[in-house]
């Protein structure tokens, strides 16, 4: 199991209905993050900065590599494009982040 962790940048003044998306997460996006062996998924916001942190466990890290041709994740990020950072092909600007300390 390996642990991932990336930001993203959420617009101002959109965390309520960034929070009230994921609330509501769609059944067949759940489906495909749990069938691609993710699990222990969480996103934490910065309120100082509006960065968004993701901090998951993946069974195998390059099972994430087929998620951007999948349909349900080019839709998921077209619905959230107009609330945060996104590159041309939709997907979130996102950036990995460096572990650097462990406890378990």
């Amino acid at each position: 199991m390996e642990r991932v962790a990336f930001k993203m940048k959420l617009f101002a003044g959109f965390e309520q209905e960034y929070k009230k998306r994921h609330d509501e997460i769609w059944p067949e996006l759940s489906a495909l993050l749990k069938s691609t062996g993710i699990t222990d998924y969480a996103i934490f916001l910065d309120e100082e900065t509006n960065v968004l942190i993701g901090v998951l466990k993946i069974a195998e890290k390059t099972a994430m590599d087929m998620l951007p041709a999948n349909p349900v994740m080019q839709k998921w990020w077209a619905y959230m494009s107009d609330i945060m950072e996104s590159n041309p092909d939709g997907s979130p600007v996102s950036t990995p982040l460096k572990e650097v300390f462990y406890l378990p």
